[in-house]
């Protein structure tokens, strides 16, 4: 789809800096970036606050405005604004939570959270990696492989199956039978202690 001439208006109208421009542009596009959100956050199983909503749309937002609107001055119309927009604030959001730590809603996500949440040394930072490194450690190379990339790198199914060459429709259980195995040795190592 082609830029329309609403969007070709209101990008001209902010890239001139004309009054109430900003304002009209995220009237426009919040629910967008709102629904993005939401949507990368369910495809990667992280239950988000109210509060991470906000600050998520607010990283997005930023990003558009940082370097003068060097993100808009980039689109050259060869797709819709909105789908530009998209590709823009989903990578955003992925870098957020990837940085922020938020993680999924799964157990195994929660433990991984757990053990890197209580790294206030250097010490206990690696003692928890190692950690980490121990659950992978206990699954197939290929499941481990899922982990990372989707746990702690953030990748998207398809990312997944397009770097590692395994069917789209096999990531997901794969990633459960990786977690419950996550969760079983992390109960025995719990109960051995």
């Amino acid at each position: 789809m082609a830029l329309s001439e609403i969007d070709r208006q209101i990008l001209q109208r902010c890239l001139a800096r004309q009054p109430h421009a900003w304002e009209d542009f995220v009237d426009r596009f919040l629910g967008l970036v709102v629904h993005v959100i939401h949507h990368t956050a369910q495809t990667r199983s992280i239950a988000i606050t109210q509060h991470d909503l906000e600050d998520l749309a607010s990283e997005v937002f930023i990003a558009i405005l940082a370097d003068d609107f060097a993100v808009l001055r980039r689109f050259r119309g060869q797709s819709s604004l909105a789908t530009y927009l998209t590709v823009v604030a989903r990578r955003v959001v992925v870098k957020e939570i990837l940085k922020r730590r938020i993680v999924p809603a799964s157990a195994a996500g929660n433990e991984i959270a757990q053990l890197e949440d209580r790294n206030s040394s250097v010490e206990d930072r690696l003692q928890n990696r190692e950690e980490i490194e121990r659950l992978l450690g206990e699954l197939s190379h290929d499941e481990a492989q899922i982990v990372r990339l989707y746990h702690l790198e953030g990748k998207s199914y398809q990312e997944i199956s397009d770097q590692t060459g395994m069917p789209l429709n096999s990531i997901g259980p794969t990633l459960s039978r990786a977690r419950a195995k996550m969760r079983q040795t992390g109960v025995d190592a719990a109960a051995s202690s």
